[in-house]
Parts: C-alpha cells; structure tokens; sequence
C-alpha cells in the first residue's frame, strides 16, 4: 500500500481551488504534475436555477475514499484531494474538485479522469433541478454516457 493518504470532504460550504493545490503541493520537491478538474453548475441554458446534492453522510466519504485509494493504487500519486459539495449549488458555483499530484502528468490525468468517471457515474449522491420559473424540476438519472465513460477503467492500465 502507497504512503499517500487522499484527503476527501464532502461539505456545503465553497473551496478555493487555489487554496486546494497548495495545500497538497506545500514544501513538496517531488511533485511535477498537479492536475485539477473543478466542476461548475451549470443553467442548462437559463433553465436551471439551482443544483440540489444530496447524500448519506458517513457512506459518501467512505465510498468516494475507496475509490480514491483505488487511484493511488493504479497510478503513482503523490497527493490527491476530492472535495464534493453537497446541498443548493446555484449556476456558476462549484460542485466538485480532483486534484491529482504525482511526478509525471500522465498519471495525475489518468488518475483524475478515474476519479472524474467514478463521481459522474457511481458516487452516492442525488441530484435535483430546481427551475428558473420557481417550479422544482426531478431527480436527475445517471447518463448511460456517464457509465460507458467509467467501464474503460475496469482493467488495470497498462504499463
């Protein structure tokens, strides 16, 4: 097992992704590649007025945290961070954020793509649209895009 320890939060509250990867890149000289994904709720073009996430506390960080090992695992990370947010997410504000550390960038793409599949497709989260117009839209299904993205990862990558 690798000495890394990926740090998973899930909160309400915004994160600073400035502040995300210097955290996990602070007085670090083997570090070359830090790669972030941060991902945005968007307004389905003016039809969106708020994301609603929810999830079972305790099962999501433990969840997200297996799979984060996953990634460390298969890849040889230096650091890696996953904050997902949880509650109203207005159009433009944060969702969800990877960062991946590891000496050469190929592996902090791979492994933050895995994570990125991994949270579209298999987190324990539920989403809600709530519309512009003041009406509440339903629970958001999984993409089959989502899952045919993530069934890529279910060999191990190749040397």
């Amino acid at each position: 097992m690798s000495a890394v320890v990926p740090v998973v939060r899930i909160q309400a509250e915004d994160f600073d992704v400035a502040a995300e990867i210097a955290r996990l890149t602070r007085g670090r000289n083997d570090i070359g590649a830090v790669v972030t994904f941060s991902g945005l709720c968007r307004d389905e073009q003016g039809r969106l007025s708020a994301l609603e996430l929810e999830h079972y506390p305790g099962m999501a960080e433990a969840e997200i945290s297996r799979i984060a090992g996953e990634a460390i695992e298969r890849w040889p990370l230096q650091g890696l961070t996953v904050i997902h947010r949880h509650g109203k997410i207005a159009p433009g504000e944060n969702i969800v954020l990877v960062v991946a550390a590891s000496a050469h960038r190929q592996a902090a793409f791979e492994a933050a793509n895995f994570l990125m599949d991994y949270l579209k497709s298999r987190a324990p989260f539920w989403k809600k649209e709530h519309h512009s117009d003041g009406s509440e839209g339903g629970w958001v299904d999984a993409k089959e895009a989502d899952d045919k993205a993530a069934s890529r990862w279910k060999q191990p990558p190749s040397e």
